[in-house]
């Protein structure tokens, strides 16, 4: 599974956009998420649509994001990561 590019990333706008606006996560490259200095974030692109790589504690946990009901629960992960940290 290949890291999403630049077409991917576009329909995953409004998702990217709330996740930039939370607190704690670097962007250095589109997509792609650092907090606490570690990766921590970021999409990938195949057939069976687009998914997003989230570290919970030292584990990553994948998460379909092709479609509203997976953007809406990745980002509810992320609301428990940034207030657990």
């Amino acid at each position: 599974m290949k890291h999403a590019g630049a077409a991917a990333l576009a329909t995953l706008k409004d998702l990217l956009d709330a996740i930039r606006a939370r607190a704690g996560a670097r962007e250095p490259r589109p997509g792609v998420f650092y907090r606490k200095g570690k990766a921590w974030l970021h999409f990938h692109e195949d057939a069976a649509g687009l998914f997003a790589d989230l570290r919970l504690e030292s584990e990553w946990q994948r998460f379909p994001v092709s479609d509203a009901p997976g953007q809406t629960a990745l980002l509810a992960e992320i609301d428990r990561a940034i207030s657990r940290n």
